[in-house]
């Protein structure tokens, strides 16, 4: 979880660095006759690892402002890999092959989100650097995987859910990890509820072109807690040291274009 957070503000530090001379710019007039901007991106969280998953943001200028500002319907569609703390990759003494130990259950969270995106700070012309400031709300779709290691059996290695080693009669030790599309059909759903507050740092190497970096803080909610890994002692509930609500600090990289 540390390097998560490390990753995290030294990629924050190099973006603000980088864009300190061109943030005090002039409004550009004909900057703000783009009314729509499309965009997708790779993010990464404290909850996942440095891949956590692809979005999808789309924002359409509205004719009125907010407060004094311009600001934009925002719509946004992300596919993010959720883990538990704990997890570690474990070596196998019987061959190379690295798997999270005690992992019963992947968490993939699908999250709609609808909100609205005010311009704080816009560039001037070709140059310069948008600041814009996102406040976004929806539901998320949890999709619940097993998790599938591979197991060596006699002189042969097949491919079981990790929970199924914690039952009567279960034989085999883990040797590494099954692959990554097995479960899928096995998959069990839940529905919770997402909000974030972002700011959006977009600069543009073309006219009608934009990259840049969303940087935030998430806050979601299920109705149960989801086990991912759940807790083995005797006399233990499983659910112990799983959440149904999750906090995280995320940054996105984006590209896209406007019209």
């Amino acid at each position: 979880m540390r390097t998560h957070y490390t990753v995290l503000g030294i990629l924050l530090m190099s973006w603000w660095l980088g864009s300190t001379q061109v943030l005090a710019q002039t409004n550009d007039p004909e900057d703000e006759n783009y009314q729509r901007t499309t965009t997708f991106g790779v993010t990464t969280n404290t909850n996942s690892g440095i891949l956590g998953g692809v979005s999808f943001r789309q924002s359409k200028q509205l004719s009125d402002d907010l407060f004094g500002l311009p600001q934009a319907r925002y719509l946004s569609i992300e596919a993010v890999n959720v883990k538990h703390p704990k997890e570690l990759a474990t070596s196998s003494g019987y061959a190379s092959g690295r798997y999270i130990e005690g992992k019963e259950n992947y968490l993939f969270a699908v999250r709609g989100q609808y909100g609205r995106e005010v311009k704080l700070f816009q560039r001037s012309g070709d140059e310069g650097i948008a600041v814009n400031g996102i406040v976004a709300a929806g539901p998320t779709l949890g999709i619940i995987k097993p998790y599938y290691v591979n197991v060596q059996e006699g002189n042969r290695q097949v491919s079981v859910p990790y929970a199924s080693l914690s039952q009567p009669g279960a034989t085999g030790a883990p040797v590494g990890p099954g692959g990554f599309f097995q479960g899928f059909g096995e998959s069990k759903f839940t529905v919770g509820l997402n909000v974030k507050a972002a700011l959006s740092f977009e600069l543009s190497a073309f006219r009608n072109n934009t990259t840049g970096v969303e940087i935030g803080f998430l806050a979601e909610v299920f109705p149960n807690k989801i086990v991912i890994i759940p807790d083995t002692t005797p006399g233990g509930n499983r659910e112990n040291g799983n959440r149904q609500f999750f906090t995280s600090g995320y940054i996105t990289l984006f590209f896209g274009s406007r019209k």
